[in-house]
C-alpha cells in the first residue's frame, strides 16, 4: 500500500475466489458455488477474473462438517510445510493443495480476495468477518455493502485477537473475507439465508469492479464487533456441560449482555449471571458446531473503526 494524495493507493483486485464447502455441511455455500461453478456469468465483472471453487469435497459428500480435522483451522505455517503424503489428514492435504493453487499465503503471487461462504445455527442474521483492522480495501468494501443492502442488516465480526484468531481457508488471500449467514440448521437449505448471502456477494463484487475501474472511495468509519473472550459451558469436574444457553441469552446475537444478566441455566433450573466488567455484546450464541470447540458464545466489544480513503495505483 503506498500514498496518493491522502489516499491509500492499492493494487487492482484482478484476481478473486469465492469458496464454498470448507465446512461440507453448510449449505448455502456449498448450493452458491456448485451453481457458479456450472455457469459463472453471475459472478463475473469486468476485469477481474473470478473462481468458484469448492474448498472440501469429501466433507461436502458426506455432508459433514469435515473429515479428519477442522479445514476452516488447517492454515498454519506447520501444515502448509509439512512433508506431503497420504499419511496426513485430509483436510491438511487439501490445504496444501489450496495454498498452491491461491497462494501462496503471504506472497505476492496469492489470490486478491477471497470470499469465504458459511453457515451459522446462530441468529446471527449476516455477518462478514474481517481479520485486520487495517485491511483498508476490506472496510471500504464492507461499508459500501452495508450501505447498498440498507435498510437490511449486515455486521462486521472483527477476529484479530492473538489468542482466538485462527487460520482460516480465506487468509491465503491478501484480502481475507469471511461471510457467515444464519440461522440455518447444518445440511438444510433456506431460501432466505440463500438469497442474503447471494445479494452481499453482489455487491462485493460490484465493489471491486468499482475499484479496479479506477473509483476513488473517501474515507469512511465502519461499526465493528471486536472479539473478546470465548465463552464455554458452565461444566462438572469430568468435563461434562451442566447448563444451556439461559432463555434470556439464547437467539439474541449482537444484543448487549450486562453484569448480572442471565447467561446460563443448570438443568435443575438455577440461572448463572453474567459477571464480566461491562456491557459486551455475544455472537455464535449456542453455534452448533462449537460444542467441540468448547464454546457456548463469543463476547465483542462494538466500536468504530475507520477506514482510509482508497483508489487504486
Amino acid at each position: 500500500m503506498s500514498s496518493c494524495n491522502n489516499s491509500a493507493c492499492l493494487n487492482e483486485a484482478r484476481r478473486v475466489a469465492i469458496f464454498g464447502g470448507t465446512h461440507g455441511n453448510e449449505m448455502s455455500g456449498v448450493t452458491l458455488v456448485n451453481l457458479w461453478v456450472k455457469n459463472s456469468a453471475e459472478i463475473q465483472r469486468k476485469g477481474v477474473e473470478t473462481k468458484p471453487f469448492i474448498t472440501n469435497p469429501k466433507a461436502v459428500e458426506k455432508c459433514t462438517r469435515y473429515v479428519d480435522t477442522d479445514l476452516n483451522r488447517a492454515f498454519t505455517p506447520e501444515n502448509l510445510s509439512a512433508p506431503g503424503g497420504d499419511n496426513l489428514p485430509y483436510e491438511v492435504q487439501r490445504a496444501q493443495e489450496i495454498n498452491r493453487i491461491f497462494g501462496p499465503k503471504e506472497s505476492p503471487d496469492a489470490y486478491d480476495v477471497i470470499f469465504d461462504l458459511h453457515n451459522t445455527t446462530s441468529n446471527m442474521g449476516c455477518t462478514l468477518i474481517l481479520e485486520s483492522s487495517n485491511d483498508h480495501f476490506n472496510l471500504q468494501m464492507m461499508h459500501y455493502i452495508k450501505k447498498a443492502i440498507a435498510p437490511a442488516s449486515c455486521l462486521v465480526l472483527l477476529n484479530e485477537h492473538p489468542l482466538l484468531k485462527y487460520s482460516t481457508s480465506r487468509s491465503v488471500a491478501k484480502h481475507p473475507v469471511g461471510l457467515e449467514v444464519g440461522p440455518q440448521p447444518q445440511g438444510v437449505l433456506r431460501s432466505n439465508i440463500f438469497e442474503a448471502m447471494r445479494v452481499i456477494l453482489k455487491h462485493a463484487l460490484d465493489f471491486i469492479e468499482l475499484f479496479n475501474e479506477g473509483m476513488e472511495f473517501p474515507p469512511c468509519t465502519v461499526e465493528a464487533f471486536r472479539v473478546l473472550e470465548r465463552i464455554d459451558y458452565p461444566r462438572d469436574a469430568n468435563g461434562n456441560i451442566i447448563a444451556m444457553v439461559h432463555p434470556n441469552l439464547q437467539d439474541c446475537d449482537w444484543e448487549p449482555l450486562n453484569p448480572g444478566d442471565p447467561m446460563f441455566q443448570t438443568f435443575d433450573g438455577k440461572t448463572i449471571h453474567y459477571h464480566g466488567s461491562g456491557t459486551v455484546y455475544p455472537t455464535f450464541i449456542n453455534e452448533a458446531a462449537y460444542y467441540e470447540k468448547q464454546q457456548a458464545f463469543v463476547t465483542t466489544r462494538r466500536e468504530a473503526l475507520v477506514a482510509s480513503a482508497i483508489r487504486k495505483v
